[in-house]
C-alpha cells in the first residue's frame, strides 16, 4: 500500500513539475509577443466594455425597480378588491 501511495505521489509531482515547465514556456512567449502598446490596447477594449457592462446593469435595475413598483401596486389593489368582494358577500 506505501508503495502504491508513493509511486502515486512520484507520478503527480513528475505531472506537476511538466505542467509548471508548460506553463513558463507559455508565459515566456506571451511576454515576448506583449508589448506595452498591446496592454494598453486590451485596457482600453476592457474599459469600454466594462462600461457597457455598466450600463446595461443600470438599465436592467432601473426595470427591476420599476416592475417592483407595479406588483406593489396590483398588490394593494388586489387586497383593496378582496376586502370589497368580503363586504359584498357579508352584505347578502
Amino acid at each position: 500500500m506505501f508503495e502504491l501511495m508513493t509511486k502515486m505521489y512520484s507520478d503527480l509531482t513528475t505531472r506537476l513539475d511538466k505542467m509548471d515547465d508548460k506553463i513558463s514556456s507559455i508565459d515566456k512567449k506571451l511576454d515576448s509577443k506583449a508589448d506595452k502598446s498591446d496592454i494598453v490596447h486590451i485596457e482600453n477594449k476592457l474599459d469600454n466594455t466594462t462600461k457597457a457592462l455598466f450600463d446595461g446593469y443600470n438599465q436592467v435595475y432601473d426595470k427591476v425597480v420599476a416592475v417592483e413598483n407595479a406588483v406593489s401596486d396590483l398588490s394593494s389593489k388586489v387586497e383593496k378588491q378582496e376586502v370589497e368582494i368580503k363586504v359584498i358577500k357579508g352584505g347578502k
